[in-house]
C-alpha cells in the first residue's frame, strides 16, 4: 500500500501557471512592502493556485505479479539410451523443488519432442515458445532444457527467442559417450528405370576420432558396392534403377566399438523407377470428337510414345460380320 498526491486540473495548464506567477508577484509585493498581514495573504493566494489544480491524496494497494520460469523436458526416443530418462526425471524433480522455493516464481513444465509420426526431429524451442505464449516478455524470468543435446529448432539469433532473460540446458548422458550415424545429404525420390541416379550421404562421428568408416550399399537387400569413405566429408554413389516402382537403397556404416547405439549407423530411401517414355496404343473406329480429344491430348505430352492405329467400317457393316 503507497500514498500519494495527483492533480485534477479545473482549468487548462496555461491558466493555472499564468495565475501561479501572478499570485507570486503579489506575494512578493506584499512581503516587500511588509503589509500587515502579508504571509497569510502569501499562503491564501497560494491555496487559490492550488485549488485550481484540484488536488487529491491517494492510496495504492498492488499485488505483485509473479515471474514465470520454464522447465522443458526432452521426451525424443534419443532419451531412451543408456540412463538418460532417469537423469531427466531426476533433474526435473530437482530443479522444479529449487524453483518453487523462491518467492514470487511461477514454474511450469513442459515435454516437447516425443515421437508422434508427424513431427519432424526434437523441436524444444517451439514448445518453449507455446508455454510462453500467454506471458509478458518483462514476466519471464528465464528457461531450462532438459535434453541429450539433439535439438533441430534451435533460433539463428537470441532476439529469436522473445525474452531477455536467461536460458541455460542440461545435458543428459555421459561425457565419454560415442556414436556414428549415416545422415543423407541427396535423396531423389524418382529415378528412370536403366539409368543410374545418384544419392548423397556423409557419415558423422560424434565424441570419436576416427578418420575414416566402411559403408555398405544395398539395393533391394544386395549389395551394390563396398567402400571406405573419409568420416565428415560428403560423398556421392551412384545406384542402378533396374526396375519400375519401389527401389529400397540401404546405406550403412561399419559400428565404432563401444558406440552408443546402432541405429542410427543405417540410412534408407525409397526411389521409384519410372520409364522415360509412356507407350500408348489407341485404337479407333469411325472418326469422333470424342477420339479426336484424347489423341491431341496423349501427344501434346512429350513423355507419352502415341501408336494409333484406325479401323474404318462401313455404316452398314455395325453387326460384326467379315467384309466382302
Amino acid at each position: 500500500m503507497g500514498f500519494g498526491l495527483a492533480f485534477s486540473p479545473l482549468v487548462p495548464d496555461v491558466v493555472i501557471w499564468a495565475a501561479l506567477a501572478v499570485a507570486a508577484v503579489m506575494a512578493l509585493l506584499l512581503l516587500a512592502g511588509r503589509t500587515r498581514g502579508a504571509a497569510v495573504r502569501a499562503i491564501a493566494l497560494g491555496l487559490l493556485v492550488a485549488a485550481l489544480a484540484n488536488p487529491s491524496l491517494t492510496r495504492e494497494d498492488r499485488d505483485p505479479l509473479t515471474s514465470v520460469a520454464v522447465v522443458v523436458v526432452d521426451k525424443s526416443p534419443s532419451q531412451n539410451f543408456g540412463d538418460r530418462n532417469a537423469q531427466t526425471e531426476a533433474a526435473r524433480a530437482t530443479l522444479v523443488e529449487r524453483l518453487k522455493r523462491i518467492p514470487g516464481l511461477e514454474v511450469r513444465v513442459t515435454e516437447a519432442g516425443a515421437a508422434d509420426g508427424e513431427t519432424d526431429g526434437t523441436r524444444l524451442f517451439s514448445a518453449l515458445s507455446a508455454t510462453l505464449a500467454d506471458v509478458p516478455p518483462d514476466r519471464v524470468a528465464g528457461a531450462i532444457l532438459i535434453t541429450d543435446g539433439r535439438v533441430h529448432d534451435v533460433p539463428a539469433e537470441a532476439a529469436a527467442l522473445g525474452f531477455a532473460a536467461p536460458l541455460h540446458a542440461l545435458i543428459t548422458g555421459q561425457r565419454d559417450e560415442i556414436d556414428r550415424r549415416v545422415v543423407l545429404t541427396q535423396t531423389p525420390r524418382f529415378g528412370i528405370v536403366g539409368q543410374s541416379q545418384a544419392i548423397g550421404f556423409r557419415v558423422e562421428d560424434q565424441g570419436a576420432k576416427v578418420g575414416s568408416a566402411q559403408v555398405t550399399v544395398r539395393r533391394d537387400g544386395d549389395v551394390l558396392e563396398k567402400r571406405v569413405v573419409a568420416v565428415g566429408t560428403d560423398v556421392k554413389v551412384n545406384v542402378p534403377i533396374p526396375h519400375a516402382g519401389a527401389n529400397i537403397i540401404e546405406i550403412e556404416a561399419a559400428p565404432l566399438e563401444g558406440e552408443l547405439t546402432q541405429v542410427n549407423n543405417r540410412a534408407v530411401i525409397l526411389i521409384d523407377g519410372v520409364r522415360d517414355k509412356l507407350r500408348v496404343l489407341l485404337v479407333s473406329g469411325e472418326p469422333h470428337a470424342g477420339e479426336r480429344t484424347w489423341r491431341n491430348l496423349l501427344k501434346s505430352d512429350a513423355s507419352v510414345d502415341l501408336v494409333h492405329f484406325t479401323i474404318l467400317r462401313p455404316p452398314e457393316k455395325q453387326d460384326g460380320t467379315p467384309i466382302n
